[in-house]
């Protein structure tokens, strides 16, 4: 019995360091990686690393360029760009977190509940979903906006139950494809109910695909939250926010650009970041792509190497 656990252990720490291994083989997701480190730790300690009150007006000092004091100037209002762009960066990480948590959650419960119960539950719950996918997520986003209001907790809400459909219909074709399985059905011969095969057996086996589209959608999250900012429906002013530093630094574009491009800069950035992530994520899951990707290099020396001897 202790030989089956050190092996399962053993196999368990193999696998992680393989998948790890596979993620990280591409230089540009290692940057990645750190770029998105750099901008969380950035968020977290904005109070300390930025130089002046972001939401404190200076009438003297109104749309001033680049300078020592003021290293990516100022905007209408006075207050310096680099410390907004700071605690943007919180606003945003909690949007797309939060946005994503409750877009999961959700959908991944309904997606469940539709997939097990199956009839007319299922047919129900998809057909809900599919008018919802019907329109864009964006326009729906901001339909909810308009109807909860501006503000962070009702933004989350709105960009999060925009992006439930998604969830939802991954979560099903995975537990359509998982609960006829041996191992569910022997579940049900030994007396286990229809909630603990769904908790214990199948939804287990679709947290990794939804694990990869929460990792994919964090960076679509953030998006939204700036098109509904820059838009005037997303977080309440002065509350610095990316979006809503590029709606309010885009008439300047021919006096100050910086004001609206270095937010704008930021926001593709992170999302760009996420979404080259959540790819690698992806790629490092799935076992069919798994050895082509990590053995990559192995691949191209060993070809190098068959060339070589051909030509000896």
């Amino acid at each position: 019995m202790e030989n089956k656990t050190k092996k399962k252990g053993l196999l368990d720490r193999i696998t992680s360091s393989r998948v790890f291994r596979v993620m990280f083989s591409r230089k540009i997701i290692v940057v990645c990686a750190i770029l998105l480190l750099i901008m969380v730790l950035i968020a977290i300690f904005a109070p300390v690393i930025s130089p002046y009150d972001p939401n404190k007006d200076d009438l003297y000092n109104v749309l001033k360029g680049c300078s020592a004091e003021h290293w990516l100037g100022t905007d209408s209002n006075g207050r310096d760009v680099l410390s907004r762009i700071i605690y943007g960066a919180r606003i945003s990480f909690t949007v797309g977190i939060v946005a994503v948590v409750i877009s999961s959650v959700i959908g991944m419960a309904l997606g469940l509940i539709a997939g097990m119960a199956g009839g007319v539950v299922d047919a129900f719950i998809m057909r809900v979903m599919d008018a919802m996918m019907a329109v864009p997520m964006l326009i729906l986003a901001m339909f909810l906006g308009a109807i909860l209001g501006q503000g962070l907790g009702n933004v989350c809400l709105a960009i999060g139950i925009s992006m439930v459909p998604g969830y939802a219909r991954v979560t099903r074709g995975q537990v359509l494809s998982v609960r006829n399985a041996d191992y569910v059905t022997a579940g049900t011969l030994c007396g286990a109910s229809k909630i603990r095969n769904t908790l214990v057996h199948v939804f287990p086996n679709c947290l990794s695909v939804n694990i990869v589209s929460m990792t994919a959608s964090l960076g679509g999250a953030i998006l939204a939250e700036a098109n509904l900012s820059f838009l005037g429906m997303g977080i309440t002013p002065p509350t610095p926010s990316w979006g809503a530093m590029v709606s309010g630094g885009y008439k300047y574009l021919s006096t100050q650009p910086i004001i609206a491009i270095a937010p704008g800069i930021a926001i593709i950035i992170v999302v760009l970041c996420f979404n080259m992530c959540g790819d690698a994520l992806r790629d490092a899951l799935d076992p069919k792509l798994r050895g082509t990707l990590g053995s990559g290099k192995k691949t191209k020396r060993a070809k190098r190497t068959k060339n070589v001897k051909e030509v000896a």
